[in-house]
């Protein structure tokens, strides 16, 4: 049968088929998207946690090596503060790629969003 031998309410259903089937098609993408986003989270926060133990870690080096380290080869206070330094330095880093990781903007499903930008220019151009 033509196009133009279809009635128009044929015509209507099967655009709002279309439609149907491109929406679920979006949401399946959103979904896949935003699971691999939060297993990208979830990266960050393992990146975080490891951090401040680090840092806390930091701060036990510094309270033992204020009494124990290095005292033998220079004053107990500058050992203490350059081991504390040299972990306190490691544990910034690593919270400072954590803290990027989860930032909002790593976050956003931009594939899928693209992808719902150009399917509503579709739509829009064939309603025209």
């Amino acid at each position: 049968m033509a196009t133009q031998d279809r009635p128009i309410k044929s015509l209507l259903a099967d655009v709002f088929t279309g439609i149907n089937t491109l929406v679920r098609q979006e949401m399946r993408l959103a979904q896949a998207e935003s699971s691999e986003k939060l297993s990208q989270a979830m990266t960050g926060l393992v990146s975080l946690l490891a951090g401040m133990l680090i840092a806390f870690t930091a701060l036990i080096v510094l309270l033992q090596a204020l009494v124990l380290a290095l005292s033998n080869v220079m004053a107990p206070t500058y050992a203490a503060l350059l081991v504390g330094g040299v972990v306190a330095l490691i544990a910034f880093i690593l919270i400072q790629q954590g803290q990027s990781k989860m930032k909002v903007g790593n976050l956003m499903p931009e594939r899928t969003m693209r992808s719902m930008r150009e399917d509503r220019e579709m739509v829009m151009e064939k309603v025209r």
